[in-house]
């Protein structure tokens, strides 16, 4: 005779064995980050790491700084990982994320051809650097997709008082409405300007005739900053696994793991998570 206890078990076990594997996938995170973490190379770099740490596995939504807060917004990730403090410190603001944390900085360099029409080259003044092409109408790609480094852009054409979008408008400045990998593609098959960060550069290979012509401005810095995406507005965020990222990603191990990676010697991101004001 079967007794109930024993049913009860077998029934006990069966559960956990059909659950396991879907607790097992449960130990993952989606994080909406900037495409010039995965362009540099630098997300190949770190989850490995996280994932032999933690085993909380990270499936990444590349997209521009704009869309990855959106998608944070639409509580589609767990965790978002940009480069673009005020919209950053907005989405906060507005309640769809915790808290923004700083992890690391590098910069923005203007990528031209070597021919150099607008006559540009080892220029440490970016602001003139725009307005001598728009004085020379020399080409200019701009990403165009609202992510953190077109929103850097904007600004910089601001500060030279070109209206790109308005009465400076013309067939020189051509925003394509894509990343930065497609963006440096584009510049290097029509010879053109474009404005990139440096990890994405050094991790880009169809260079074609184009090199750094301006570098070294202060006006270039570019920090990154992550967030929790608020699990009050959206219940299916997992808000242990997400923060653990965050934790990693601050901690010594985390930040020593982001001043490793390099390419060809060059160190690509510079951790600053203990910084202020940034």
């Amino acid at each position: 005779m079967i007794h109930r206890r024993n049913l009860i078990a077998s029934g006990a076990a069966a559960l956990i064995a059909v659950a396991s594997p879907a607790l097992a996938q449960e130990k993952s995170i989606v994080v909406s980050s900037t495409t010039s973490t995965t362009d540099s190379g630098l997300f190949n770099h770190l989850l490995p790491l996280f994932k032999k740490k933690t085993g909380i596995d990270v499936k990444v939504v590349s997209q521009g700084t704009g869309q990855a807060l959106d998608t944070g917004r639409r509580g589609d990730s767990d965790v978002v990982f940009v480069h673009a403090r005020p919209l950053e410190e907005k989405f906060v603001a507005e309640g769809f994320g915790v808290k923004r944390f700083p992890v690391m900085y590098n910069d923005f360099i203007l990528i031209g051809p070597k021919s150099d029409p607008a006559g540009v080259k080892a220029s440490k003044d970016i602001v003139g650097a725009l307005k001598a092409i728009k004085g020379k109408s020399a080409p200019f790609i701009s990403r165009g997709d609202k992510s953190g480094t077109h929103v850097a852009e904007l600004n910089l054409w601001k500060q030279a008082g070109v209206d790109v979008a308005g009465a400076d408008k013309g067939d020189w400045y051509r925003a394509i409405g894509q990343g930065m990998g497609a963006a440096l593609n584009t510049a290097s098959a029509a010879n053109a300007y474009v404005l990139a960060d440096r990890g994405t550069w050094l991790n880009f290979k169809n260079r074609g005739d184009l090199e750094i012509v301006v570098e070294g401005d202060n006006k270039l810095f570019n920090q990154y900053g992550v967030i929790l995406v608020n699990p009050e507005k959206h219940a299916n965020v997992k808000k242990a696994e997400g923060q653990a990222f965050i934790d990693w990603l601050i901690s010594p191990e985390g930040q020593k793991a982001i001043a490793d990676y390099k390419i060809n010697g060059q160190q690509l991101f510079f951790p600053n998570a203990n910084a202020s004001g940034v």
